[in-house]
């Protein structure tokens, strides 16, 4: 959410980069003409108020008087009920305003490419080659079928299609990729934690933009509750409201969660695998910084996911998120995608998010400096998604027999186990 005192002094700067997003700037014009009748609406109700106590010392001083005091007492009697109607007509507004402000974007970055959707993102670097192959490779679903290592119908079968059953070698490798991410982001100064996989509306609402609150979350029934898509949710929603003493700053957090989404939208969920489903594993990055301090971070958060996947040895590539692929709480995005040797293409594994001061003034997150409270920045990025690196590490790691080779810093977490084959 942007400052509202930014959005008054700056229309044709919000409008401009409404206009680099592909957006309609109109929202702009009639979020600034509410604004102006709520000003004018709260400055005559409060008028309306200081007279209503004028009235009460008047009224006393002619009674006092013996004077007649009928016109008085006429207003005295109107007034309650056009304050209140004033009141519920400012109510009104300001509940309006709230939601149309959550529509208006963050301000991007000046170095953020200008394009409408994904198709026009900009690759910044490639990491490792693919593997070429004495055969033809087999996608992912082919490979742990063959094994026996999962079972989607299974779980189709008791519970609807985006969600498996992992079984053997597999679980020890979902875990091992837990374990190698959690024990790096120690390492790296990061404090782990597992949060609540429900959150309330009001938590929600105020931590993800409306249209992936859509797309994504849970509902549980007959409750205002719903699943997690992501830990960096409840983790920022655990400061919502709060204020943060200056000198905790930079909260460097990794959240490890099982991860609930609808996916409704133009992908939805695959019929059979592990990459697009229900539920999942992940291991997130988190940062509460500085305003100034950001631009580090971010970049930090983003050389983080780059020594994982370097360290799985697996092929990659970064990919810079154009103005109209940006979500609308970022400043500026980066994706990190893996390479398919199957489909001779890469696909995304995380996504780098500087979200600059929109989600903390959304969540009304503060910092007191011990003179003045003031909002901070918050940034988030994918460590990594146990689901989506098994893929990228299941077909990149195939051999001619079917078998899979684990990477090498995974074998330690594997009780051993250096190549999972069918047993």
């Amino acid at each position: 959410m942007l400052d509202i005192k930014f959005i008054r002094e700056n229309p044709e700067i919000v409008k401009e980069n409404m206009r680099k997003k592909f957006k309609d700037h109109k929202i702009v014009d009639d979020f600034l003409k509410m604004d102006g009748k709520y000003r004018k609406d709260l400055n005559d109700v409060q008028k309306l108020k200081a007279r209503r106590n004028e009235l009460t010392r008047e009224i006393a001083e002619k009674m006092k008087k013996k004077l007649d005091a009928k016109s008085l007492l006429k207003e005295a009697k109107e007034s309650p009920e056009k304050i209140k109607e004033m009141d519920d007509e400012i109510a009104s507004l300001k509940i309006k305003m709230d939601q149309l402000i959550l529509t208006i974007p963050n301000i991007i970055s000046d170095d953020v490419p200008i394009g409408r959707d994904s198709k026009e993102n900009v690759e910044t670097a490639q990491f490792g080659t693919p593997k070429k192959y004495d055969f033809k490779p087999k996608n992912h679903v082919e490979l742990v079928e063959d094994l026996g290592i999962v079972d989607f119908e299974g779980a189709a079968r008791v519970t609807g299609k985006g969600f498996f059953y992992l079984k053997g070698d597999i679980v020890l490798l979902n875990q091992a990729i837990i374990r190698f991410a959690l024990d790096f982001m120690v390492k790296k100064g990061y404090t782990p934690i597992e949060p609540p996989l429900m959150l309330d509306r009001k938590h929600v609402m105020a931590v993800m933009p409306s249209a992936d609150f859509e797309q994504h979350a849970f509902k549980i029934d007959g409750k205002e509750q719903y699943m997690i898509a992501t830990s960096e949710h409840p983790l920022v929603a655990w400061f919502q409201d709060q204020v943060i003493d200056k000198k905790q700053l930079p909260l460097k957090l990794t959240g490890f969660s099982q991860c609930f989404r609808q996916e409704i939208g133009s992908h939805g969920i695959e019929e059979k695998g592990l990459y697009r489903t229900h539920q999942f594993n992940k291991v997130e990055q988190v940062i509460i910084c500085e305003p100034e301090d950001s631009v580090k971070f971010y970049k930090e958060i983003r050389n983080n996911s780059i020594e994982l996947y370097k360290a799985l040895e697996l092929p990659f590539r970064t990919l810079e998120s154009c103005s109209g692929d940006l979500g609308d709480l970022k400043f500026k995005g980066e994706d990190l995608e893996a390479w398919s040797p199957v489909k001779n293409e890469y696909y995304e594994i995380g996504s780098c998010s500087n979200l600059t001061d929109n989600q903390a003034r959304r969540a009304n997150i503060k910092v007191f400096d011990g003179q003045k409270r003031y909002t901070p920045h918050t940034l988030n990025n994918t460590a990594i998604a146990t689901s989506r690196c098994m893929v990228a590490i299941i077909e990149n790691n195939q051999n001619k027999d079917g078998s899979i080779t684990v990477p090498k810093v995974l074998v330690p977490y594997m009780n051993g186990v250096k190549v999972i084959k069918r047993k």
